[in-house]
């Protein structure tokens, strides 16, 4: 999605997970690219130390891995050793996937170099990545939504899902509908994979098997659900939803779906079991909350939100307890007057990856961060 000018960085950033117009791949079809000349940026590593906020009382050291372009949703290997993100860097007009290890070094992009791209992650053992990708309908990037319209997300029908060795070899379709199939994460048991598609109309989420096998629907309400994380033992799932409210709102929300788009101004978080079960919200700020993260503990979720900007454009990292309920006020964790969002932890709570506006060297640089973690 793309990311572009830093008064609007943080707005923009929130569509990340995403996808553009329509043609569908096979199942089973493969797709074989042409391999990219690979290219070092001007830093490729070591990362650079960096001083958190005087109020930012979690973070006992920060480190800037990526310098210049925009770099978000930096996601762990299994192994922890690794990340994979996507960027819009170089010559590149949108964003592809790219893996690095853990002090910036060893950049690789493992997409093919077509089209738009989203949501990548590991498959247990780090042998295999899956990302969203629109590069079977075109080798260039897709149009932006129509901005005429106001804010909206486009959910490209052209995104779907696919899985590649971790070099980004050997390419396969592992999700592909009529509709948008992106947003796809993977449970730390290996045993499932989360994902947003509009295959049945209304983006809802889904599970599927590691070999895109056994699809299940898991949300059947009116409004957009996506952007899903399991928690440390696949038991659970936290998400972000918009769903309207009244009939005037939902009428609203049907018109822009039928063109494939969404208003993402409020976002709420909910959680459920990771049957489906028990949904809940854990949130409601009516703010636009995205890029929600369980704490190993699996107790508290780290998100990011502009609830602390009266103007809604600035967007900070907060951490709430998922069993507290949605009244609850969340702990600010980061205080930067630019965008901080797309918040991991390590396995063991030690450290946190997020994205940040921070320490940018141009306008409307998104740069991935490591910071050392306290509670």
């Amino acid at each position: 999605m793309p990311r572009r000018v830093a008064i609007f960085t943080s707005s923009l950033l929130l569509l990340a997970c995403h996808a553009e117009p329509n043609m569908q791949p096979s199942s089973t079809a493969v797709v074989d690219p042409e391999p990219e000349p690979e290219r070092e940026p001007e830093h490729a590593g070591p990362s650079v130390a960096r001083e958190p906020l005087p109020q930012e009382v979690h973070f006992t050291a920060l480190r800037q891995l990526t310098f210049g372009g925009e770099n978000a949703e930096a996601y762990l290997s299994f192994a922890e050793d690794q990340l994979i993100f996507q960027s819009t860097r170089d010559e590149l007009e949108c964003d592809q996937i790219f893996t690095m290890k853990l002090d910036g070094s060893g950049l690789s992009m493992v997409s093919t170099g077509k089209g738009r791209t989203t949501c990548s992650y590991f498959l247990p053992g780090d042998q295999k990545i899956l990302y969203a990708s629109t590069h079977a309908v075109a080798e260039g990037c897709l149009p932006p939504p129509d901005r005429s319209k106001g804010y909206v997300w486009k959910l490209y029908d052209e995104f779907d899902i696919y899985v590649a060795n971790a070099d980004g070899s050997d390419v396969k379709v592992l999700s592909a509908s009529k509709g948008y199939d992106a947003e796809a994460t993977v449970s730390p048991k290996g045993d499932e994979i989360v994902f947003t598609s509009t295959r049945d109309g209304d983006p809802e989420l889904y599970l599927m098997k590691p070999d895109g096998s056994d699809v299940r629907r898991l949300t059947h309400a009116p409004g957009y659900d996506g952007g899903a994380f399991f928690n440390a033992d696949g038991t659970k799932i936290v998400w972000r939803a918009n769903r309207p409210e009244g009939e005037d709102e939902l009428a609203k929300y049907e018109e822009l779906r039928t063109e494939g788009l969404v208003r993402p101004t409020r976002l709420e978080l909910m959680v459920m079991n990771a049957d489906g079960s028990d949904q809940r919200a854990i949130t409601a700020n009516g703010a636009a909350n995205f890029g929600p993260f369980w704490h190993p503990d699996s107790e508290r979720v780290i998100f990011a939100s502009n609830v602390g900007d009266p103007e809604g454009r600035n967007f900070d990292l907060y951490i709430v307890n998922e069993s507290a309920g949605p009244d609850q006020t969340a702990e600010r964790v980061t205080f930067s007057d630019e965008f901080d969002g797309f918040p991991m932890f390590t396995g063991d709570g030690t450290q946190l990856i997020f994205a940040s506006n921070r320490e940018h060297e141009n306008e409307g640089d998104t740069n991935v961060f490591i910071a050392d973690w306290v509670d």
